[in-house]
């Protein structure tokens, strides 16, 4: 039985994304379970590519983020549970953030989307196959 289910979205596909969600909702559900949606924008601070950005634009891809993941989640939710959801937005690598959430939040499950595998792929994407390794918690892989 779970307490807290985590569920991971890419916000930048939302109908993929609709199908993770709506199984992280029913899971909660089931269980009475805190439902915590976390997104993750990139950090390009630490790479090449960071030094074209300033703070400002890493705090208004944040805000951007959160705004989306807040229409996001009711549209998939519904007014009443996405009113006690927590909406996480993170800054970073997608897996560590992800695992670094969970071990925070005490979350008992981890809800997750994985693509289609390709060649590059052999089983999930690199960051589900990453979350499933390394996480201290059930993780449930929901596929495309």
């Amino acid at each position: 039985m779970s307490k807290t289910i985590l569920c991971a979205v890419d916000i930048n596909r939302p109908e993929e994304e609709r199908y993770v969600l709506e199984r992280a909702k029913a899971l909660a559900e089931l269980d009475g379970a805190q439902l915590d949606v976390i997104t993750v924008v990139p950090d390009f601070g630490a790479t090449v590519v960071g030094a074209y950005f300033k703070d400002h634009h890493v705090q208004t891809a944040k805000d951007t983020a959160s705004a989306t993941l807040l229409s996001f989640a009711k549209s998939v939710l519904g007014t009443e549970m996405n009113k006690t959801a927590r909406h996480i937005i993170a800054v970073g690598r997608i897996y560590e953030e992800v695992l670094k959430t969970a071990r925070l939040s005490e979350a008992d499950l981890i809800v997750l989307g994985a693509k289609t595998p390709d060649l590059s792929d052999y089983l999930l994407g690199p960051n589900a196959a990453r979350v499933v390794r390394h996480a201290s918690c059930s993780v449930y892989v929901v596929r495309q």
